[in-house]
């Protein structure tokens, strides 16, 4: 009786067709479809939120000495920060851009070489393993935190320093320049690989059959064609460079100088900030003229990393 029941109940049941299901398949596939482009634009405009909301609160901050007690002029052209003196406080970071602009320069006369020779390496002469090995490495290098390189900075190359050059302090421009052009190496190998391998195989295949060796191929053919990549990944290697800290604090010696050699110890922008911040009186001249120069650094790292974002987009294009 039971068995006859079911049997009329299934019969009296709508059948559902396959275009039906086929239907039903294609508005929730449809409905996951929109879901995903949601949350990927809520992701994109997310992050340029949070950077509209950086520069808003540290302009806010800064605003009150900018506006009132700051001399630009002085600002930028005096050598003297003294923020902290009791009788005559004073507000210049030239001495700062001095050393930043010093110890970034080093950094990239050690990063370049080695950046794009390891790039050169990686995309037009290894192969196989080893190019995956060497992909691999140059990741793992990238993701050493900032930190550790500091540590290497003061333990390592600091007593070295001075065992070679015979100077009293090893924490100068020299440690810091090397110990930053180590950090921005990997970065910088990884975007000039991605501008080599964009090169079409056109040009190689050319410049092949008219008889050029490997290494004519890639100065004649695959450089020039790639050159505006490798620009950006210089760019952006400067950028890195210009915007470090905790590694740009632990390896320069803190000191407040022009350098006039690569043994003087100086003093970076950033690591200003991160040294000072935490011990100034909120709503103070010294709290507020660090949020400036926070301003100019956004500013500068900002214009160095959209001149390179152009630059890499334009070679993408080509």
């Amino acid at each position: 009786m039971a068995d006859q029941t079911a049997t009329a109940v299934m019969k009296s049941a709508p059948a559902v067709s396959p275009r039906e299901a086929d239907f039903d398949r294609r508005n929730l596939d449809w409905y996951i479809d929109k879901l995903v482009q949601t949350l990927v634009f809520i992701g994109g405009i997310s992050a340029i939120i949070f950077i509209i909301g950086i520069f808003v609160f540290i302009t806010k901050e800064g605003a009150g000495f900018i506006l009132g007690d700051m001399d630009i002029v002085d600002f930028f052209t005096s050598p003297r920060w003294r923020p902290t003196s009791e009788y005559n406080p004073t507000y210049g970071i030239l001495a700062l851009i001095a050393g930043t602009a010093s110890v970034t320069g080093l950094a990239m006369i050690v990063a370049i070489p080695f950046s794009l020779g390891a790039a050169i390496f990686i995309a037009e002469f290894a192969s196989g393993k080893t190019r995956e090995f060497l992909k691999v490495l140059v990741e793992l290098l990238a993701a050493i935190p900032s930190v550790v390189w500091g540590f290497i900075g003061l333990s390592i190359m600091n007593p070295l320093i001075i065992d070679l050059f015979d100077v009293p302090v090893g924490l100068n421009v020299l440690n810091a320049g090397l110990i930053l052009g180590l950090m921005a190496a990997p970065i910088m190998t990884s975007i000039a690989e991605d501008a080599l391998n964009a090169v079409p195989d056109r040009y190689r295949e050319a410049a092949e059959a008219m008889g050029a060796t490997r290494w004519q191929v890639t100065i004649k053919a695959v450089l020039p064609a790639a050159k505006n990549g490798l620009l950006g990944a210089v760019l952006l290697g400067v950028g890195r460079g210009f915007g470090e800290t905790m590694a740009v604090l632990m390896a320069t010696g803190h000191s407040i100088n022009l350098p006039d050699s690569v043994f003087d110890s100086v003093r970076a922008l950033t690591a200003t900030i991160a040294a000072e911040l935490g011990e100034t009186a909120v709503g103070s001249n010294h709290y507020m003229s660090l949020f400036t120069i926070g301003i100019f650094l956004f500013i500068i790292t900002f214009i160095i990393n959209l001149t390179a974002d152009l630059i890499v987009r334009g070679v993408r294009k080509g």
